[in-house]
C-alpha cells in the first residue's frame, strides 16, 4: 500500500470543523493551543464557534483550516501511519511542506498567518468572484474566458477531468457562467472565496510574501511533496521561495498532480481535513487501478479510516 495524504485548501471551511477532535484527542488540543499561542488568534474559538462570514475572513480562513489539518496529522502519527506523498491544494501545499518537514511548525504557521493576512488586505478593491465550471475540457473553459467582454476573468485551478475554476470580477464571472452553460458546462459551483486568488491581480501579496519567506529556513523534506505550480514533485534543489511567491498568482495544476502520485504508484488518498473536495478530484480522476480514496474530518471518519488502514 502507497499513502498520499491530501490537504484542503480555502473553500472547504465550515462552522465546527474540529471542535469533536478537540474535545477527544489530547494531540488535535495541543495543535490548536499551540497555534493560538504563536499567531495570537483564538483561532479554536473561530473555528468551532464563527460567526462563518469572521471564518470566511481569508486572514482567519487559511490559518482555521491549516490548524484542522494539522491536528489529525498529530492523531495519525501517534497512530503509526504516515504518507508515502503529500500533495495540498493552493493553501493545502503548505499543510504539506510542514509536514514534511521543509518547514518547521512556527515557520509555517507564522507563514500562513501573513499569507492569509496579505491576500486579503493587499488585495485590489472590487467585487471578486470564484466559480468552478465542471463538464468542459480546460481548453473549452479558457476559451470562455477570452469571450468575456465584461471584464477581468481568468482559469485558475485546473482540479480534474472536466472540472476549471476561474477567478476574477464578478460580473465577468457571471458571463462566463453563462458562456460555459452556452458551451455545454453541466454544472457550476460559485466558492466560498473573497479574492481574485491565482491570478496576476494578487501580485502586491505575491511581492509582501516573497518578502517574507526571506526569514524561512527551508530543510530537506522527509516526505515527498507535489508542486501545485506546476503538478510536479517539489526537489530538494528547488528555490522553494520563489515558487511559493508565485504560488499565489499563478494556477493551481491538481490534477497533474493527481497524476503525479499515480505514477509514483499511489494507491490510496487520504484527505485530510475540512469537506470531501479533493477526494472527488481523485475520483473523477482517469484511474486505470484500483485505489481507494478515505476522508478525515472528524471523529467517526478518523476511527473508521484508522480502522479501515489496520485491515489491509
Amino acid at each position: 500500500m502507497k499513502i498520499a495524504f491530501l490537504f484542503p485548501g480555502q473553500g472547504a471551511q465550515n462552522v465546527g470543523m474540529g471542535k469533536d477532535l478537540y474535545n477527544e484527542y489530547e494531540e488535535a488540543k495541543k495543535i490548536y493551543n499551540k497555534v493560538n499561542e504563536i499567531t495570537g488568534i483564538n483561532i479554536s474559538k473561530i473555528s468551532f464557534e464563527g460567526p462563518e462570514e469572521t471564518l470566511n475572513e481569508t486572514k482567519y480562513t487559511q490559518l482555521a483550516i491549516l490548524t484542522n489539518s494539522l491536528a489529525i496529522l498529530e492523531i495519525l502519527k501517534k497512530e503509526n501511519i504516515k504518507a508515502d506523498i503529500l500533495a495540498g491544494l493552493s493553501l493545502g501545499e503548505y499543510t504539506a511542506l510542514i509536514h514534511s518537514k521543509c518547514i518547521s511548525f512556527e515557520q509555517g504557521v507564522k507563514l500562513v498567518q501573513k499569507r492569509g493576512e496579505y491576500m486579503q488586505s493587499l488585495a485590489p478593491k472590487g467585487n471578486w468572484q470564484m466559480a468552478a465550471i465542471m463538464g468542459l475540457e480546460d481548453e473549452q473553459v479558457e476559451e470562455v474566458c477570452k469571450k468575456v467582454k465584461s471584464g477581468f476573468v481568468v482559469p485558475v485551478n485546473y482540479n480534474t477531468i472536466g472540472q476549471v475554476v476561474v477567478s476574477g470580477e464578478q460580473q465577468a464571472v457571471e458571463e462566463a457562467q453563462e458562456l460555459a452553460k452556452e458551451a455545454g458546462a453541466k454544472k457550476i459551483a460559485v466558492l466560498k472565496t473573497s479574492g481574485p486568488f491565482h491570478t496576476e491581480k494578487l501580485i502586491e501579496s505575491s511581492k509582501a510574501l516573497r518578502k517574507e519567506l526571506e526569514s524561512v529556513t527551508f530543510n530537506k523534506f522527509e516526505t515527498k511533496v507535489v508542486k501545485n505550480l506546476d503538478g510536479e514533485l517539489y526537489k530538494n534543489t528547488d528555490d522553494i521561495k520563489e515558487i511559493l511567491a508565485k504560488h499565489i498568482i499563478n494556477p493551481v495544476k491538481f490534477s497533474k498532480a493527481i497524476n503525479t502520485m499515480l505514477l509514483e504508484g499511489i494507491d490510496t488518498f487520504i484527505e485530510i481535513g475540512p469537506g470531501k473536495t479533493l477526494s472527488g478530484f481523485v475520483k473523477r480522476s482517469q484511474v486505470t487501478k484500483e485505489i481507494k480514496i478515505l476522508n478525515i474530518s472528524n471523529v467517526d471518519n478518523l476511527k473508521e479510516t484508522i480502522l479501515c488502514l489496520s485491515q489491509t
